[in-house]
């Protein structure tokens, strides 16, 4: 064998990985607490699929999961509005000093405003942790107009006080010093569960440098003070809850597992199904393809008739809890 002598060798690393803005128009929409922005993803022709984002993020992080291939085949039936609570989208100017942010309850209300400038009558509900709880508030106030819910780390009660310091002390960390390595710790716990670069480091890099470079500190910091003065629920399987069916998802990793389950415990058992998936803190990035099946199933019990290709591959169903 000749010998063969290596003189100059170039290292190229692959580009590193980033969130894809897909196919969305954005709108603003006008509500009695200044304007929202909501992205449309689809043909509004079709029935509504609402959005709604949890802290820290907006609407582009919903992006990589419903451009996942089997989400894809799903937009042919859907038209999705993914809303952004106040301030919080890309590029958003710090919210004037004399704001005041609305609560959780006034956020839930500005749904209407959406439902009205797009002319929905009823809609689907796909919501993650903040975003789930403003979600299933606008269920409990206006039932007639959900026809599902799909939340993910749910929680039905008021924070509790370990929640409540830890959030506090985030909110005034961010408005007097940015976004300091404490507040970004904990947003990465806060959505991946314990030792994230473990199980995926460029995931769990991009979002810390998301984190660090497009979220408005300012802006943020009102939003956890909104979240952390949430009311409970008030729903309970002997008294008033949600009518709407409810598919409850959390990550096996995820720190919200419980909250889930409580909040599991006040649906009707008839209407609601609560699933566990493994290995996963952040289900819709790190197992998307067992959240795109249970949401297509879901769907399908609630009598929409999708036209999906079935993956040649296909996975189990995770089982339901």
């Amino acid at each position: 064998m000749d010998d063969i002598e290596l003189k100059n060798i170039q290292l190229v690393f692959p580009s590193a990985r980033r969130f894809s803005e897909g196919a969305c128009a954005e709108a603003r929409v006008r509500t009695d607490r200044g304007e929202l922005c909501v992205a449309v993803q689809g043909d509004r022709a079709k029935p509504a699929i609402i959005t709604y984002h949890d802290l820290g993020l907006n609407y582009v992080c919903f992006q990589p999961f419903f451009n996942f291939v089997d989400m894809r085949a799903l937009l042919e039936n859907f038209c999705v509005y993914h809303v952004n609570a106040p301030g919080q989208e890309e590029g958003a100017p710090s919210l004037p000093d004399d704001y005041i942010y609305p609560t959780m309850d006034e956020l839930a209300n500005q749904i209407n405003y959406v439902l009205g400038h797009f002319g929905i009558k009823s809609f689907i509900g796909f919501g993650v942790g903040a975003g789930a709880n403003i979600l299933a508030r606008f269920a409990l106030a206006h039932p007639q107009k959900v026809d599902a819910l799909a939340l993910i780390n749910c929680t039905a009660s008021q924070a509790g006080w370990i929640e409540w310091a830890y959030q506090k002390m985030n909110s005034r960390s961010l408005r007097a010093r940015g976004m300091t390595q404490g507040v970004l710790d904990y947003l990465m716990w806060h959505h991946f569960g314990r030792f994230p670069e473990e199980r995926n480091h460029d995931l769990a890099q991009m979002y810390r440098m998301y984190f660090t470079r497009n979220v408005n500190p300012t802006n943020l910091s009102l939003l956890i003070d909104a979240y952390v003065r949430r009311s409970d629920l008030g729903i309970g399987r002997a008294g008033d809850t949600l009518r709407a069916p409810v598919l409850n998802i959390t990550g096996a990793l995820s720190p919200h597992q419980e909250d889930t389950v409580a909040f599991n415990a006040r649906l009707q058992p008839s209407t609601s199904t609560w699933m566990k998936i493994q290995d996963c803190g952040m289900v819709l990035e790190e197992q998307p393809g067992k959240i795109s099946e249970a949401f297509r199933l879901f769907l399908q019990g609630e009598g929409y008739v999708l036209k999906l290709r079935a993956r040649a591959a296909a996975s189990p169903v995770p089982p339901l809890a």
